[in-house]
């Protein structure tokens, strides 16, 4: 059985393996502000982590010998597609017409244009057929619209295959195949929602047990299963109220260890939840992260924070650009769920966002 706050008076440790309070006293310690403390820094945060991740895109740029084999995927790639799934989301969370939705907007076509507009994504899946990842950085693009004939031609004979369909992997990486298959317009080659139940998140776990690795587990669950904050409504009740009980325990875990990227992509998970915003949690976790993030827009994946001390660059690319891309993700979808709630509060009329 699921244990709840009244049955666990302690609460879950962080981390840091550290006993933590329970849900209505995790925060107190970073609650220094009032309500609608988030919607007071979050739009100079996004701004500020967007300016840092523009200005550092040759950062993001492949190299000549990107088809090689010796060539590292987790150096090259695997930024160049995150970039390209989380500013997508940026762009579609943000107003058009802002500055915000047009520099995402630049950064997806600066991405696409790194991969030939769908042709180097073409070589790399002739090359490694029985490899996931060419597919899910496509569908990062064609999510956005962006897409190649000869790419998908191939595709679909190869995620028809018997491999295909069992390729063994952990299931919230199941669930991101899954997902990109919807984006790409397939049948899926399972049923989400029987991966979704062998994950940590759809298995309502011990939430004590929450530490690293799980904690990344869990939030991409969510960003699978609602399409990175796009269908809120894909997240089921049970998973939608044990999120938030315990989201905030897990951020004060990870406040007080200093895991930026992390903090970062929990409050996006939070911003992913169907229904109002959580709005105390909100308030309390966004001033903290605005603290941390340097004046040049960047933040640490983990660490101290540099101090603002004039240095342009104050840790290496490769240590700053994931937190700094969560950042503007969660960011935008923050401001999006903080306005929404705001527009059906009572005595409001609901607009059409």
């Amino acid at each position: 059985m699921t244990t709840t706050a009244a049955q666990d008076p302690e609460g879950p440790p962080g981390p840091d393996g550290r006993t933590r309070s329970r849900p209505d006293q995790a925060l107190r310690e970073h609650a220094r502000t009032s309500p609608g403390a988030a919607l007071a820094v979050l739009p100079h945060v996004l701004r500020g982590a967007l300016a840092w991740t523009d200005a550092h895109r040759t950062g993001f740029a492949l190299p000549d010998d990107v088809l090689e084999p010796h060539t590292q995927v987790n150096a090259t790639l695997k930024p160049l597609g995150e970039l390209a799934q989380l500013c997508s989301t940026v762009r579609r969370a943000t107003a058009p017409g802002s500055p915000e939705h047009e520099v995402a907007g630049d950064l997806v076509t600066y991405a696409w244009q790194e991969v030939a507009r769908g042709e180097l994504l073409l070589e790399l899946l002739r090359a490694e057929p029985f490899a996931a990842y060419p597919y899910e950085i496509y569908a990062a693009f064609a999510g956005y619209g962006l897409r190649h004939e000869g790419f998908e031609a191939l595709a679909r004979p190869l995620t028809a295959t018997r491999a295909w369909a069992h390729t063994e992997q952990h299931a919230n990486r199941q669930l991101g195949l899954i997902n990109s298959e919807r984006r790409v317009g397939v049948v899926t080659h399972t049923d989400a929602g029987g991966v979704l139940a062998r994950t940590w998140l759809g298995g309502l776990s011990e939430p004590w047990m929450f530490e690293g690795p799980s904690g990344y587990a869990l939030t991409h669950t969510v960003f699978h299963l609602t399409d990175w904050g796009r269908m809120p409504d894909r997240v089921p009740e049970k998973i939608d109220a044990y999120l938030r009980t315990w989201l905030a325990p897990w951020a004060d875990g990870c406040l007080e260890s200093g895991q930026w990227d992390l903090t970062g992509e929990l409050l996006a998970v939070a911003a992913s939840l169907p229904g109002p915003a959580p709005l105390e949690l909100l308030d309390a976790v966004w001033p903290v992260l605005a603290d941390v993030q340097h004046p040049s827009g960047c933040l640490p994946e983990t660490g101290p924070p540099a101090r603002a001390d004039g240095e342009p660059d104050p840790y290496p690319f490769m240590d700053c650009y994931h937190s700094t891309l969560v950042t503007a993700f969660a960011a935008a979808l923050s401001l999006r769920s903080l306005r929404q709630s705001g527009e059906t509060a009572p005595g409001r009329e609901r607009h059409t966002p």
